[in-house]
């Protein structure tokens, strides 16, 4: 009986591990004001803003988010280059005016890249279908994408000759 009730309860634990969502956008945010903040923060660090719009519910936002959290060089590539904004969009809350101010970058899909300058200007919107690889994403792609819109990358004074 002891083992019947230790196997039933271990397998509860399991089953609710196995429905737990991974919560890395946050459905009571202001995305607005986090974007103002992060643009704040650019502009003081010379950095750009890296917006990730998707939601908890959208497979394919947890895994980019998995593949940059444990991936040294994308995550260095990240946190050298950009100040990171997680921008939700679900039924909770759907951020409709911060995805205005970026330009509706939903007609992507989800998860979808912004690159605001430090100025909150939109320089570039991605898709991340041609980042992606099977059922994860191409690390050599999301890699070259990261590289290709780094403040120094599109200073025009990094391509003169000296």
């Amino acid at each position: 009986m002891i083992k019947k009730i230790t196997t039933l309860l271990c397998l509860s634990m399991f089953a609710m591990a196995a429905m737990a969502q991974v919560n890395i956008y946050d459905t009571k945010a202001d995305a607005q004001a986090d974007l103002k903040k992060a643009i704040e923060r650019a502009k003081v660090e010379g950095k750009h803003v890296f917006v990730q719009v998707g939601g908890n519910w959208c497979p394919w936002c947890v895994r980019f988010h998995n593949l940059t959290d444990t991936n040294a060089v994308l995550k260095n590539t990240l946190e050298t280059n950009f100040v990171v904004v997680r921008v939700n969009y679900s039924k909770e809350n759907k951020n409709e005016a911060a995805l205005e101010q970026l330009e509706f970058p939903q007609r992507f899909g989800y998860p979808v890249f912004v690159i605001l300058n430090a100025e909150g200007k939109r320089i570039h919107t991605q898709s991340s279908g041609y980042l992606e690889q099977g059922k994860g994403y191409d690390e050599k792609a999301v890699n070259d994408f990261l590289k290709a819109w780094t403040p120094a990358a599109v200073n025009p004074e990094t391509y003169k000759k000296k």
